[in-house]
Formats: C-alpha cells, structure tokens, sequence
C-alpha cells in the first residue's frame, strides 16, 4: 500500500469528482482511478459509490476517512521532528514560490532580506500555486511566495498561518499589437472577431484571481479561449506572438511593454491589483526561518 494512495483517497473524498481530485493531485485521471481502485482492492471494500450525481464515499469510506487523516498527520509529523533533529543548528531554509515570482520578484527580494554567507542551504521549490499549496500544507517548507487578492481565498486559514504582505503587482489585460500599433485583439471585441483568450490553468492562483474577479470574469465571457497553461510565462510568450488576450503580470510583462511588444488590451478598469504575500508555516521552524520572518514582517 502507497501512501500517496492515502492522499488521493482525501482528495477524492473533498472534490467528490475524479476529474478535479485527479487535477489537484496532478494526474491523469485513468492513472488516478487505478490508484483508487488499488487502494479498494488492498482494503477489501468499495470506498466510493460512483453515481450521475458524483462521488460520494460509502459507510466503509466515511469510517476510514478520520483514521487516514490521523495517520497522515502523524506521518508528517515524525518526518518533520525527525528531520528537525538532523537539521538542528543548521540554518537550511525552504521556500516555495510560484513560477512568475521565482524568476522576477525572488531573487531581488531574497538578497534584501538574508545574508547568505550565514546560511546552510536555501531550497527553492518553484510551482503552480496548486502544488505549492500542498507542500506548504503538509509541512515541507518554512514559506510560501504568492499572489494573493480578495476575490481568490488560499486554503491557508489566517488563524493558522501567519502572513506579510511583501509586494505589489497588477494583472494587465494584454495582447501583441496590430501593424498600426493599437492592439491585435482589442476589448470589448470588435464586431464579428471575438477576442481569443489566453487562459490560466486551473492549477494557476493567478487563474483562480482572473476567473474570481467580478469584471475580469464578465469581460472574458464572451470570449474564446484559445490557449490554456499554468505559466504566466508562456502565456506571456503567447500574447506576444499574437495568439490573443492574457491577464499578465505587470512586473513579468513590463520589458515587453516597455519594448512594444505588448500592449493594453483593454481599459485599466479590467486591471486586477495583487498583492504578493510571504505565508509562513506554523509546522516547519528553524532559526533561518525565524530571521527571515523578522526581516521580511517586521515581527
């Protein structure tokens, strides 16, 4: 029996839909389903009842949900305070970090804030904000660098996690310009030629702000979505080859506008201010974690 199976068994249990369990868990839904059946054959019983209305979990699932949420924990548990004791008096540090801030807000903010002569090892576990969300969870790393807005709630209860604002930035409704320099795909869209839309993944948290706010949501409706993927990156790449429409980070897109490559697409009524947050794990401490946190709150 693999533990990941465990995982998945929560999972499904939460979404009530393999497809959205097999996302969360990043697979393919076939190979998520023979995990869950695997895990059915080693307990010997039906887990979930498959119906049209989705997936709901049998009396013999309700009873193993609250044992396989205990034994997680746990297991977490004594792989932290275990590898605690390996690393005590050493200063590694662990961040994750969303891919767009990886490569433009990290490394200008890290060097403000750490001496690195004083520091073991610093980790760098760069991801979509789905993956980050559940290293974070399970007590793997000491922070976690985000996008944050209203309209997109984190599963990070603020009871439990502590925060620091630490940046700003604004999503830019942006597009490759026409030859006479006004933009390719234009919003509102010209009679005749919706606007194409180059869209976020699920598993992208500047996705879930983009579909989460109220008129960037309204003003993609009637558009078509012509591209999607997790990186802001390679939509950013797209829009400027002209393939249509993304909501993009400023700080990410700013030589490009800079340079004319890429221009606003529509008013800056659909700008989405964002801040960028440092969540800090209840779970995972050391003194490196301790020092950031005091440079980077103010604590």
């Amino acid at each position: 029996m693999d533990s990941d199976w465990l995982r998945d068994f929560l999972e499904l249990a939460e979404q009530r839909n393999f497809s959205r369990a097999a996302d969360a868990r990043h697979l393919s839904q076939p190979a998520f389903s023979r995990r869950i059946r695997a895990l059915e054959a080693w307990v010997g019983t039906p887990l979930f009842s498959r119906g049209t209305g989705g997936v709901t979990l049998t009396p013999a699932g309700r009873h193993l949900r609250p044992t396989v949420e205990t034994m997680l924990r746990d297991l977490e548990k004594a792989r932290r305070e275990t590898r605690d004791v390996g690393e005590r008096g050493m200063a590694t540090l662990s961040i994750a970090a969303t891919h767009a801030l990886s490569f433009t807000f990290f490394p200008s903010w890290i060097r403000r804030h750490l001496r690195f002569e004083s520091l073991g090892t610093l980790n760098l576990l760069s991801d979509s904000m789905a993956a980050c969300e559940q290293v974070m969870l399970a007590g793997e790393v000491h922070f976690l660098l985000c996008h944050v807005h209203p309209d997109a709630p984190t599963r990070f209860e603020p009871e439990r996690f502590e925060s620091a604002r630490v940046g700003d930035d604004v999503l830019v409704p942006l597009c490759a310009p026409a030859a006479d320099g006004r933009p390719a795909w234009p919003l509102p869209a010209a009679a005749g030629r919706p606007a194409r839309l180059l869209a976020y993944s699920r598993a992208s948290g500047l996705g879930r702000i983009v579909s989460g706010h109220r008129a960037t949501r309204e003003a993609a409706a009637p558009m078509e979505t012509g591209f999607t993927s997790h990186l802001a990156a390679t939509l950013l790449t797209m829009a400027r080859e002209g393939h249509g429409v993304a909501w993009l980070p400023q700080m990410l897109a700013q030589d490009d506008i800079d340079q004319g490559r890429l221009v606003r697409a529509g008013s800056v009524e659909l700008d989405i201010p964002i801040e960028i947050r440092l969540v800090r794990s209840p779970d995972c401490r050391n003194t490196a974690a301790d020092a950031l946190w005091r440079a980077s709150s103010g604590a």
